[in-house]
């Protein structure tokens, strides 16, 4: 069940990231980097994992480069501006650092 938490928690972050991160710049950049490292870090820190840090990361990496490949329509949720560039490689930075921090 953790397991499954853990997924769903790394989604929600990643979505939550990609609806987010343009909203005031650089604010709202800062804001998604923050709270994805806390939050992939608190899922470690709460049930006592790295393999549950881990998942929730991928989940968290899926749903965001899924955000930046065209849809249906050609329409991208995260564009190729500086921000959409910093939430792929600043985000995916967060997540080393929260995998690696000690729980």
């Amino acid at each position: 069940m953790r397991f499954i938490y853990s997924i769903v928690i790394g989604a929600g972050l990643g979505a939550g990231s990609v609806f987010l991160h343009a909203s005031v710049v650089p604010f709202g950049l800062i804001l998604v980097l923050i709270s994805t490292l806390v939050g992939i870090w608190s899922i470690g820190r709460m049930w006592g994992g790295r393999l549950l840090r881990i998942t929730a990361a991928i989940a968290w990496t899926v749903v965001v480069l899924r955000a930046g490949f065209p849809g249906i329509n050609d329409e991208y949720l995260i564009s190729g501006s500086a921000i959409g560039v910093s939430l792929m490689n600043m985000g995916f930075l967060a997540l080393v650092i929260a995998i690696l921090l000690p729980a």
